[in-house]
This record gives structure tokens, C-alpha cells and sequence, in this order.
């Protein structure tokens, strides 16, 4: 007997085996090995919060067995969608993507398992995003959402996806994930409302106290009407006037208020779902440190405060060297510059990359959904990754940059485009942000330094 694991973690592959019986999931298999090529799949919980029971990592596994074939019966192997995947897989890896996408194409026709639809149509997505073909990239996304509950988080964390992130197709593909919907599914939005409820745990009192409040002054005006009727047309035993009118007025009235205000909520909350969507994206941007390492931006969450200068070349350049002046005291506040030249996304192309980094590259980014500390203990110790931090980063993929920070600009009523700065939290998220280049004299002065206890609180 032979068996095969598969553990599903953040950048991490699994492996389909070959195998004359379906795949069952097992919680010990006996004597694994890996047996064939890894699918290029990333899954992980989407949020880099904790909740309870959430937001944990998680593993799958899944096992197949064979026997051991023998040599005096060959038999003829019969195309299956496992092997028309990993095939795929082998193609693309020697750069042949156009063979792989007929390979994917055909495994998604010969009655695939639910995990095979979905490995087949998202690597499929990924050979359309490394050839620049957004749409079609974006067709097999949405599908694999829907009907096979592909996490967003995937692909807002796969740097294969990168050039399609860069893409105004990814932008509406995240929309109507935020949204929900018949052709997308809920999942997304699903994630994004228990953040959503983190960061608001009241919005649910308030709304049932609206609801209440709201069929209370209904039935009460429901058996003020008839009274006010009869007190218009008045006659003996009739109602007072004044008074039957003060309380349908007050009814209405109350009706009205709780109405809006219900409304004004449910408008909130769409504002708060996506600015946390921007959140999230924000989060997984990448940036290069002095020491040539990438690193995405989650990572620093707890250790600095990035400020990201966009604008101009020559109005970011004068900016950084103003900042000079006060490097000794930005850095006592964990200061690190993050310039975003506007255009620069258009001059430099994304690197195209294969299916499948290397185990350790995968290792050392941090997976949605996990603890932050834990899984940064876990690639490198916190003292190494703070030796690594200087005063500046330069950004990778500045075309995903531009396109998050245009979308904070339009939530916030600036043009997109204008010369902004952005001034993020210890826990990645949005400080502040103005119009121009900062006034480096006043953030000194407003920013404490990374060791006083309103940064520890700021965590």
C-alpha cells in the first residue's frame, strides 16, 4: 500500500496521487509518499484577524491507496482529470502554457471531482493571467467562487496572480465578491462581515432595537388612524382631535427616524466592509527592504509605521529628502518610507513566475487567518526581521500599489491621482492621509515613539 498526504496551508501545494480508487480523506495515513506533481493551490482562511473557532490555520488531509502494480499485467492508462492537472502542471513548468491550458481545459471535461474542478479552473485562471488575458482569467475565478467555494483570500495572496491584480478585472471581480451574489457566491462577503462585526459588535443591537421599536410605532399607528378618522369627523364619543394627532404624529415620526437610521447603519457597514476590503489588499502588497528581501506588508504589522509618499518623481524625491532631516526621530517612531511614483506600474512589468515557489519561499509568507506573531516566529525571529527595517522600502508590483491607493483616494472624495501621503497604524491599518507631501516637524510630534505605551496600545 502506498498513501499520500496533503496538507492545505498558506502558499503550499497539495498533491492529487494516482490512484485507481477516489480520493477519501483519511486522518493517518500509513507510509506516505508523494506520488506525483503538486497542484498549484494556495487555500487559507482570509483574515488576518483571530476569532474564536476563525481565523486559525487549517489542514486537510487526504489520502489515496493503490496496489502496487505488477510487472506481468501492464495496463493502458486512461486520461483522467488528476492526471490531465498534473500533466498541465509539468507543461507550464517547462513553459509551455498553451499546452497546459488545453490539459486543464480537458481535465474540466472528463466528470471531475468538485477538488479537481476547482484546482483545474484556477490554474487555468493563472495561465490567462500570465498571458495577460484578465478576462478569461476572471471568467474561471468567478466560477471556481461559486460553485466550488474557492477563498478570495487565494487569490488575493497568490504572487501568480500578481499582473492580474494590476487589472481592472480583478477590481470588479473584488466588487462583486464584496457584494455577493448569484454569480459569485457569499463567501467573500461572509468573511468580511464577521471583521465587520469585530470591529462593531453592536451594529446587531442596534438594528434589532430599530426593527422593534420601528413594529411598535407601527401597531400603534395601525390603532391611531381609525382614531384620528373618527376625531376629523368628530361627533359624540369621538377622540380628541389634538391629542389623536400628537400621537400619530409622534408615531410616524418615530417610524421615519428608525427607518433612516437603519438605513444610514446598513449604508455604514458597506462603507466599513470596503475599507476593509482595502485593508486586506493593502496587506498583502509587496515591499522590498534594504537588504533585498520581499516581504509583504502584514509582516511589519506590530514592528513600523509605513508612510507611503505617492505623487510625482520629483515631488516624492523632495519629500524624502526633507525627511532626512528628521531620521533620527522618525525612526525613534518607526517610520519607514514607502515612495510610489506615479506611472511606474506602467513602465515595469510583473514577473511572470511558474506554478509552485520553492517550499521556502512559500514558508515565508504569513497565511491569512493565522496569528501574526506566531507565524512570523515561525519564519524568522522578530529581532532579525527588525534588523532588516531601515528608513526606506521600495515597493514591488507598483501597479497593484497605484490601483489601492486611487481606490482609498475615491473612498475619501480626492481625485485619484493628486500628490497624497498615507500614514498607516502598528496594525496596518490607515492612520491618517492628506493631500501634498507631509509636514515631517508634525508628525514627529504626533507619533510617539515605537516604545511608549500608546504604541503599545496602537498594536
Amino acid at each position: 500500500m502506498a498513501g499520500a498526504t496533503l496538507a492545505l496551508h498558506h502558499h503550499h501545494h497539495f498533491y492529487l496521487c494516482s490512484s485507481s480508487s477516489s480520493l477519501i480523506a483519511a486522518a493517518k495515513p500509513r507510509n506516505p509518499t508523494k506520488l506525483c506533481l503538486p497542484i498549484h493551490y494556495r487555500a487559507n482562511p482570509f483574515w488576518s484577524w483571530s476569532f474564536p473557532g476563525k481565523g486559525r490555520p487549517y489542514s486537510l488531509i487526504i489520502s489515496c491507496s493503490s496496489s502496487p502494480p505488477t510487472p506481468s499485467s501492464p495496463e493502458v492508462t486512461q486520461p483522467t482529470a488528476e492526471s490531465c492537472i498534473n500533466l498541465g502542471l509539468s507543461l507550464f513548468s517547462k513553459g509551455r502554457v498553451k499546452d497546459a491550458l488545453a490539459q486543464f481545459d480537458t481535465a474540466l471535461t472528463l466528470d471531475p471531482n468538485p477538488i479537481e474542478s476547482q484546482a483545474a479552473l484556477y490554474n487555468k485562471a493563472c495561465c490567462h493571467a500570465y498571458r495577460g488575458e484578465g478576462k478569461k482569467a476572471a471568467d474561471c475565478l468567478r466560477t471556481a467562487l461559486k460553485e466550488y467555494n474557492l477563498k478570495f483570500g487565494t487569490i488575493l495572496n497568490d504572487p501568480d496572480l500578481a499582473s492580474f491584480r494590476a487589472l481592472p478585472e480583478f477590481k470588479e471581480l473584488q466588487e462583486e465578491a464584496r457584494l455577493g451574489g448569484e454569480d459569485i457566491g457569499y463567501s467573500f462577503r461572509r468573511d468580511l462581515k464577521l471583521i465587520s462585526e469585530v470591529q462593531a459588535p453592536f451594529r446587531g443591537v442596534r438594528r434589532f432595537f430599530y426593527v422593534a421599536f420601528t413594529a411598535a410605532a407601527g401597531i400603534s399607528t395601525f390603532f391611531t388612524i381609525p382614531r384620528l378618522i373618527r376625531a376629523i369627523q368628530g361627533g359624540d364619543g369621538a377622540p380628541d382631535l389634538g391629542e389623536t394627532g400628537i400621537n400619530a404624529a409622534i408615531n410616524i415620526g418615530g417610524i421615519i427616524v428608525l427607518v433612516a437610521l437603519f438605513v444610514w447603519d446598513n449604508r455604514k457597514e458597506e462603507e466599513q466592509l470596503a475599507q476593509i476590503s482595502r485593508d486586506e489588499t493593502l496587506s498583502r502588497l509587496p515591499l522590498r527592504l534594504s537588504t533585498n528581501r520581499v516581504v509583504e506588508l502584514v509582516q511589519l504589522r506590530d514592528t513600523v509605521r509605513p508612510v507611503i509618499l505617492a505623487g510625482s518623481k520629483e515631488t516624492v524625491n523632495l519629500a524624502m529628502r526633507k525627511a532626512e532631516r528628521f531620521r533620527t526621530e522618525l525612526l525613534r517612531r518607526g517610520v519607514l518610507l514607502v515612495p510610489v511614483i506615479w506611472g511606474q506600474g506602467t513602465d515595469q512589468q510583473v514577473e511572470k513566475k511558474g506554478f509552485g515557489s520553492s517550499s521556502k519561499a512559500a514558508t515565508s509568507l504569513p497565511s491569512i487567518g493565522e496569528d501574526f506573531d506566531k507565524r512570523t516566529q515561525s519564519i524568522v525571529a522578530q529581532s532579525k526581521l527588525k534588523s532588516e527595517i531601515r528608513f526606506k522600502a521600495e515597493v514591488v508590483s507598483p501597479g497593484e500599489w497605484e490601483r489601492w491607493i486611487k481606490d482609498q483616494q475615491k473612498s475619501e472624495g480626492v481625485t485619484p491621482g493628486e500628490d497624497v501621503y498615507i500614514i498607516l497604524r502598528l496594525d496596518g491599518r490607515v492612520r491618517r492621509s492628506g493631500r501634498g507631501m507631509p509636514d515631517w516637524q508634525q508628525i514627529v510630534k504626533e507619533l510617539p515613539p515605537i516604545e511608549a505605551l500608546l504604541s503599545k496600545l496602537e498594536r
